[in-house]
């Protein structure tokens, strides 16, 4: 077997802190060491890259150029190495956990605010959510399963339909009133921007054989669940996915800016690797998604 040149980690704790502090006497009360156990580390360290880390100025010890060039390396393999257990860490006691990749505003709008219900049917499981907006990687990233829409084509993932991306067209009671207006009268009311999705309106008025050159351009934020937030601010009509729209509206504090709709040509999607049809949570959650999405149409 060819020697190994891998520090420990109480080597590279060591060395940190004889770099931070500079005595061997500080070093080891940090790391909770004896001072020759430090001194130990560090020169087995030295021993096995074969270098001089330190030099001794008077009675401190000081980094040496090789010392110099190391410790960013050292500190960020500490540093990963930490993060990596804390988050393991933060799924104690669950026998299972259910990574997630997914749109950052259907997390926020739709996934979170019912994920309790999937908790009540996964239990033992716990969910590792991240917001998306490529496409995700099986192969490269940690991913169990990710939403998003059709576009983001994901090598050779498996491809569940969930539910096809209608537009409305929404704003607060008090900017358009109870009763929805006209494509026309939509032309004189700020419009919110969707900053990754800047055609969207103009696909509107488009559709409404309308001059999309006559837009009242409002402000322009990155996620629609922030246009959708700005619309319930009164600060102008909103052009989002009704599915994320559905809860404001049943509570009113949105109505229909428009009677019309505009199918996008999208769909939101459940992406998977092969990998995940053998993982008993993902089975739960493939099962309860669907069921959600069902539900809401039922």
């Amino acid at each position: 077997m060819p020697e190994s040149f891998i520090p420990t980690i109480r080597e590279l704790e060591a060395f940190c802190e004889l770099a931070r502090s500079g005595t061997t006497h500080l070093a080891a009360r940090r790391v909770n060491l004896s001072q020759t156990a430090v001194s130990r580390s560090v020169r087995a360290l030295e021993d096995r890259l074969g270098v001089a880390l330190f030099v001794r100025e008077r009675q401190r010890m000081e980094l040496s150029d090789a010392g110099r060039a190391f410790l960013p390396k050292a500190q960020d393999l500490l540093a990963d190495l930490n993060a990596a257990a804390v988050g393991v860490m933060a799924f104690g006691g669950q026998s299972s956990v259910l990574r997630i990749a997914v749109l950052p505003s259907f997390g926020r709008s739709w996934l979170i605010p019912r994920l309790a219900s999937f908790f009540a049917a996964a239990p033992g499981t716990s969910v590792d959510v991240a917001a998306r907006l490529d496409p995700v990687d099986f192969a490269a990233d940690p991913f169990d399963l990710a939403i998003q829409r059709t576009q983001h084509r994901s090598g050779d993932a498996h491809r569940l339909h969930l539910v096809d991306e209608t537009l409305i067209a929404v704003a607060a009671p008090g900017l358009v009133g109870r009763s929805p207006l006209d494509d026309r009268d939509l032309l004189t009311l700020p419009l919110l921007q969707q900053t990754t999705r800047p055609t969207l309106w103009l696909d509107w008025f488009r559709h409404a054989r309308l001059d999309p050159r006559r837009i009242l351009r409002g402000a322009r934020f990155d996620h629609f669940d922030m246009v959708i937030d700005a619309a319930v601010a009164g600060l102008g009509v909103a052009l989002v996915p009704e599915i994320l729209a559905r809860e404001p509206l049943a509570q009113r504090r949105l109505v229909l800016a428009s009677e019309r709709e505009l199918d996008s040509g999208q769909a939101y999607t459940l992406m998977y690797p092969e990998r995940a049809e053998s993982m008993p949570q993902f089975q739960r959650f493939r099962a309860w998604i669907r069921a959600e999405i069902e539900g809401i149409w039922a």
